[in-house]
């Protein structure tokens, strides 16, 4: 079993910064990839970024492109979602996720999800 817990969701004005956290326990990952996703209230779950656990590759969608970073540290088993010039737009519950199988960073397959965390952007 693997356990994901994020943290660093919060409240912050339009153009501002924040960093999400997203430690993972238990079975972690050696191989595979974590991402973050997002669900505005209303909305659809829709996907923000991803990275591979074992190369630099990384991807976005287009809407966070050039303001968000999506980054790794192995050793703590933790993955970081890097938000500037955030927008209002970007208000959502913030979910990781984390899978085992090497597939392209595009594909949607996730294994294991972690509880969410709100941001809020306001204007």
């Amino acid at each position: 079993q693997v356990q994901l817990v994020e943290s660093g969701g919060g409240l912050v004005q339009a153009g501002g910064s924040l960093r999400l956290s997203c430690a993972a326990s238990g079975r972690t990952f050696s191989s595979g990839a974590m991402g973050w996703f997002r669900q505005a209230p209303g909305k659809e779950r829709e996907f923000v970024a991803a990275i591979s656990w074992i190369t630099e590759f990384t991807y976005y969608a287009d809407s966070v492109k050039g303001r968000f970073t999506i980054s790794r540290d192995n050793a703590k088993n933790t993955v970081y979602l890097q938000m500037n010039s955030l927008k209002p737009e970007d208000t959502a519950v913030y979910y990781c996720a984390g899978r085992r199988l090497r597939l392209p960073l595009s594909a949607p397959e996730y294994d294991y999800w972690g509880q969410g965390t709100q941001v809020t952007v306001s204007s």
